[in-house]
């Protein structure tokens, strides 16, 4: 039994054609070609794959044979690779980069970040994204370690002069506890309060935060390096914490979260940066992104003065 031989994207293209349009003559005015060199294209296919394609007797219009409609599914995604394949390279001609590497702080809302990848998908559909969610300083560690080229991060960055910094806006974070918490039961909370009990806190294995503690009030702390694992800690009224109002916000409601008026601990509001190396500035389709995460930014600055009044 010989083997198949390798078929040209071209001889692929024809049959494709063939099939979309019904006839050879259609494929034919398609292509701007001869309906001879399309019935010599399918020809040549079928000898070197060794099936025949189409059953040209028992109609006039060419019909697929079952080995047809097998290699009809084959060739498609063959066709379509390589149109991904020119797509991109294309892009990458005119300067736009064949990925971004973006790495974002846990704190950013899960909605804004779903929103602009959404739109970044559609508007460079060619380009890969590579996305990693850290805490603290692990999103500065890393851009500065060329792993991201773009990274969303809080107020750490700020400290490293190899970087650039684009304010993003900025997060609201609230403390909050579970009903049944002692200091959620308490009616009017002292300063000091929570010290006497478990803070959950968030924390990071990089080395620009190591050995440093923010918003850190308790002597007894569970320290986590997922903002999801303290959400359900907290629900779960092992401790009290600080979190991200937009994320609790459907717990405050409900009530399965409550906030704590701390008189000394009443939370705050996390600046975010977009950060990237002074000597590797994003590409287009980073930059794009960049713009749109500063435009939400703006956004950010308005609500948050509207809070504070």
């Amino acid at each position: 039994m010989s083997e198949p031989g390798i078929p040209t994207f071209d001889q692929l293209r024809i049959f494709l054609t063939v099939v979309e349009t019904g006839s050879f003559a259609a494929a034919g005015r398609k292509l701007n070609r001869a309906t001879s060199v399309i019935s010599y294209g399918v020809a040549n296919l079928e000898a070197q794959l060794g099936v025949e394609l189409f059953d040209r007797e028992s109609t006039r219009r060419p019909r697929l044979t079952e080995a047809g409609r097998a290699v009809l599914a084959e060739a498609g995604h063959i066709a379509h690779g390589m149109d991904g394949l020119r797509a991109k390279v294309k892009g990458m001609l005119a300067g736009l980069e064949p990925e971004v590497r973006l790495a974002v702080d846990v704190m950013v809302p899960s909605r804004r970040l779903g929103e602009l990848l959404r739109a970044f998908s559609e508007k460079f559909p060619t380009v890969a994204l590579r996305l990693s969610v850290e805490a603290l300083g692990a999103v500065a560690g890393l851009v500065l370690d060329r792993h991201a080229a773009l990274g969303i991060s809080g107020p750490l960055a700020a400290e490293r002069a190899e970087l650039e910094r684009i304010s993003v806006g900025a997060v609201e974070l609230v403390p909050v506890a579970a009903p049944g918490h002692p200091l959620a039961r308490m009616e009017k909370l002292p300063p000091g309060a929570g010290r006497d009990h478990v803070q959950l806190v968030l924390t990071d294995r990089s080395t620009l935060s190591e050995g440093r503690d923010f918003g850190v009030v308790s002597g007894r702390t569970w320290r986590l390096a997922d903002l999801g694992a303290k959400h359900s800690l907290l629900r779960e009224g092992i401790g009290w914490g600080n979190m991200p109002l937009e994320m609790v916000e459907p717990d405050l409601a409900s009530g399965r979260l409550v906030r704590l008026d701390m008189p000394d601990h009443p939370g705050g509001i996390m600046p975010l940066s977009a950060i990237y190396r002074r000597d590797a500035p994003p590409g287009p389709a980073g930059t794009w992104l960049l713009q749109q995460f500063s435009a939400c930014g703006a956004q950010d600055k308005d609500s948050l003065r509207m809070a504070e009044l």
